[in-house]
């Protein structure tokens, strides 16, 4: 059976790179974060319940790369997710102050195997879908994160330092958790 290794944190530190290089060195697929598709339809004012359409749509797009998986197995057991209904929660309750019942009923329902916690360590990239610059909001949201990953069963790890290094730090952890 195949695993879920999801990577969330902050905007900017690295999760999408990192899932394409996890996907590439272990030849298998990725979930790409629904968000960007859907502001980029949409466009980037978004309200409370937008966030619920996203958590939607990220959730069938998981799904969907989970089923590819199975009617396709990859060389590697593991499908490397690109953000979760955690990272749904910290953002309807950073921006909001509440969080819609379907995302937390989902985080209760919807099990991983890993997940893998970018830092804020690496500089910020410019985006326009990306909303908090300051290191400051950066490093509060990662400690959301970090305060959640703690609070539940699932083996987790941060990852830090440059890109490579990541992938090093996401690989040993990987090996250790789940071979």
């Amino acid at each position: 059976m195949w695993k879920k290794i999801v990577v969330i944190g902050p905007e900017s530190t690295g999760k999408s790179s990192l899932c394409e290089q996890l996907a590439d060195h272990y030849q298998t697929l990725w979930c790409p974060e629904y968000a960007r598709t859907f502001l980029q339809k949409n466009g980037l004012t978004y309200n409370y319940d937008d966030l619920l359409q996203i958590a939607k749509g990220q959730l069938a797009l998981e799904d969907q790369h989970a089923r590819q998986l199975t009617e396709q197995p990859a060389a590697h057991p593991y499908l490397f997710i690109d953000t979760d209904m955690l990272v749904m929660k910290v953002w309807c309750e950073f921006v909001f102050g509440k969080c819609h019942p379907f995302i937390l009923d989902q985080i209760v329902t919807r099990q991983y195997d890993l997940y893998l916690l970018c830092n804020t360590d690496i500089p910020w990239a410019p985006d326009p879908m990306r909303e908090y610059p300051d290191l400051e909001t950066r490093e509060r949201l990662f400690q959301m994160y970090k305060d959640i990953l703690v609070n539940q069963s699932t083996p987790w790890i941060i990852v830090s330092g440059e890109r490579e290094n990541r992938l090093l730090e996401a690989e040993a952890a990987i090996k250790k958790y789940l071979s």
